[in-house]
């Protein structure tokens, strides 16, 4: 028995197949510091001597809440004597005071921000982990 090739199901497939490559590739290109669907934003920042996982609650302009989970780099809590946050926003280069942290715990902190914009923000915490030593690390940050 002789198969015959239709060209309308070699359209289809290739149809098919660019539509499978377009979702893969939207979903590949997705930042991993992005809001989730609770309308928070993520985001990792590490350096050398120190890691932190921030969620800013709600990613979304208004009043928002920044939590900071404190880590080594071997991924056990880090005990800061401080940490305090710096906020910029990329277009205007608006610069928000530093603001100190409060301890939740040994490796928990927060700060709450009365008023973000829509827009690219440059988040920066200043750890310190004792009177001598001292780590800078930032992230950009994305406000709807």
């Amino acid at each position: 028995m002789k198969l015959i090739k239709s060209p309308m199901i070699s359209r289809r497939s290739l149809t098919g197949l660019a539509l499978a490559m377009a979702a893969l590739l939207s979903v590949a290109a997705t930042p991993l510091a992005a809001a989730t669907d609770d309308d928070s934003f993520f985001t990792h920042l590490h350096t050398e001597k120190a890691m932190a996982n921030v969620t800013v609650s709600p990613g979304r302009a208004g009043p928002v809440e920044i939590a900071i989970q404190l880590e080594t780099t071997d991924e056990t809590p880090l005990t800061a004597k401080a940490v305090s946050v710096t906020l910029v926003d990329t277009q205007s280069g608006r610069k928000l005071a530093p603001v100190e942290a409060l301890r939740d715990g040994e490796d928990s902190w927060h700060v709450k921000v009365a008023q973000l914009t829509p827009g690219r923000w440059m988040l920066g915490l200043g750890i310190s982990i004792s009177e001598a030593d001292h780590v800078s690390v930032e992230s950009p940050i994305l406000i709807k």
